[in-house]
């Protein structure tokens, strides 16, 4: 177990939030003194809801997480990271895809930011295949994702679906 003065990042795009990541995020932040949710801008996607409504749903979300704060980055996680003092990064791995991916990230974040580790963990089997692209992509297709998200971003994702149909 890391020591009560450990800082941990779990950095994602969070576009939207979902079950999977909160209940990642709930286990990871038990492990740690201190803890971040680290909203990426994602000017690399195109994202559905903007920097400032994705870092509003997680601090709600989240919001009964002790020692549980919510900040944006922009550019690389290891600036991000010396920026807040932190030594740790958690990482969710849903399955082999991901584990190929992250492998190579961690390698990378290990060679621009040597005294940081990273820590790979894999969501509960019910929250296995869920993703934020999977959600957005069902609900602008009309199908159910209320079991994915929380109810606040349920009604938030329905209400932004709805938005660009009317916009179309």
């Amino acid at each position: 177990m890391p020591s009560a003065a450990t800082l941990a990042v779990f950095p994602g795009t969070f576009d939207p939030i979902t079950r999977g990541h909160e209940e990642m995020i709930r286990r990871a932040a038990r492990m740690f003194d201190r803890f971040i949710v680290a909203v990426a801008a994602g000017h690399h996607k195109k994202t559905l809801f903007t920097l400032a409504e994705r870092m509003e749903m997680a601090r709600q979300v989240l919001a009964d997480v002790p020692h549980l704060s919510v900040h944006s980055f922009d550019g690389l996680m290891c600036d991000f990271m010396r920026q807040q003092g932190a030594h740790v990064m958690v990482r969710g791995v849903r399955g082999v895809m991901d584990f190929d991916y992250e492998v190579q990230l961690a390698g990378m974040n290990r060679k621009l930011m040597p005294e940081a580790e990273t820590i790979f963990m894999t969501p509960s089997e019910q929250y296995q295949y869920v993703s934020s692209t999977y959600v957005r992509e069902i609900a602008t297709l009309g199908g159910e994702v209320a079991s994915f998200v929380a109810p606040l971003v349920y009604e938030r994702l329905c209400a932004r679906v709805a938005e660009r149909a009317a916009q179309a």
